[in-house]
């Protein structure tokens, strides 16, 4: 299936590595330009390498940026306009693992997890609207299967993953009228790089680790989702031939959540 994205630009927030960058990696293998950051410089060097190797130097634009201080996030977003004069999708993907019990969680971490999840994917929304309503386009937000089917111990991510599908579906209302279709996301266990850092903690193969996870949570297709197949459900719902759809939250979760 041809996805219609050649030409296409599409801004990517936290994807210099697992999720984010798998599907960085297909859009500029489906003809796509990229624009990519993080906070940290290093890792974004290494990230538009490896896109350079598969788009070239005019389809990749990667910038260090701590989506959390909306300076950084105008600068990028003046850029990336700049670089490209245009934008067709953006995936909001900046993120980290947080989860604790209620009664231990401070102040400052549930800012601090309110602001990276939630206020820095509305900033970037509000930065990129105008543009994506010029051709019309499409925003991704990831979020986690918890903001859905929240457990113990999943404060704050369950809580600012609910308040992003809430996000979405009030953006998708406000804009659908410009040509904006916004959905979700809401990822469950899928190999990303964490995973790698959390098994080298723990002294495992990673690939041991995730046999582990799945039999002990009980994922109903039996293992955990790849990047790759992240990447192909992103690419699909920034793609013209997802036309039709806006305004949902799909579970990337093999079945886990008892969540529709």
């Amino acid at each position: 299936m041809d996805l219609e994205l050649r030409n296409k630009v599409i801004v990517l927030t936290g994807a210099t590595e697992g999720l984010g960058l798998a599907l960085a990696q297909l859009l500029v293998e489906e003809g796509a330009s990229v624009a990519i950051c993080s906070r940290r410089p290093e890792a974004v060097e290494r990230a538009a390498s490896k896109l350079l190797e598969s788009a070239g130097q005019p389809a990749v634009f990667a910038m260090a940026v701590d989506v959390t201080k909306p300076e950084e996030l105008d600068d990028f977003a003046a850029a990336v306009l700049e670089r490209f004069g245009r934008v067709d999708g953006l995936v909001n993907n900046a993120g980290k693992s947080a989860s604790m019990s209620v009664e231990v969680a401070t102040d400052a971490e549930w800012a601090e997890d309110l602001d990276l999840k939630l206020f820095a994917a509305i900033r970037t929304t509000r930065l990129f609207s105008e543009s994506l309503s010029r051709q019309g386009g499409a925003i991704v937000n990831v979020l986690a299967i918890a903001g859905k089917h929240p457990g113990a111990s999943t404060v704050p991510t369950s809580v600012s993953r609910a308040a992003g599908l809430a996000f979405t579906k009030a953006a998708s209302k406000d804009l659908g009228p410009k040509g904006i279709r916004v959905n979700a996301i809401l990822v469950g266990f899928a190999h990303s790089e964490q995973w790698v850092r959390r098994a080298e903690a723990m002294g495992q193969d990673v690939d041991t680790l995730a046999d582990q996870l799945a039999k002990a949570t009980q994922i109903p297709l039996g293992r955990m989702g790849s990047a790759r197949e992240f990447a192909d459900l992103g690419a699909f719902l920034l793609s013209p031939r997802s036309s039709y759809v806006t305004g949902v939250g799909i579970n990337f979760d093999g079945g886990l959540s008892s969540a529709v």
